[in-house]
């Protein structure tokens, strides 16, 4: 399936979570994610389905004054 991470496109296996897509962004450090615009706390990347088009938003805090 065809998803968009961070406006970028990615192909993930058919059943794919949001941890996969974690997974194939190679996200680290600490980081929030969205999936449609709507937050999706790290407890439940690996119980949060993902469907065809669906836009996957990791982003890392900015710290600064």
């Amino acid at each position: 399936m065809q998803v968009l991470i961070n406006q970028r496109p990615h192909t993930l296996p058919a059943g794919a979570t949001l941890a996969d897509a974690v997974a194939a962004a190679q996200a680290s450090g600490p980081f929030a994610t969205a999936v449609n615009l709507r937050f999706v706390p790290k407890s439940h990347y690996a119980s949060t389905p993902l469907a065809e088009g669906d836009q996957i938003e990791i982003i890392a805090p900015v710290t600064g004054g």
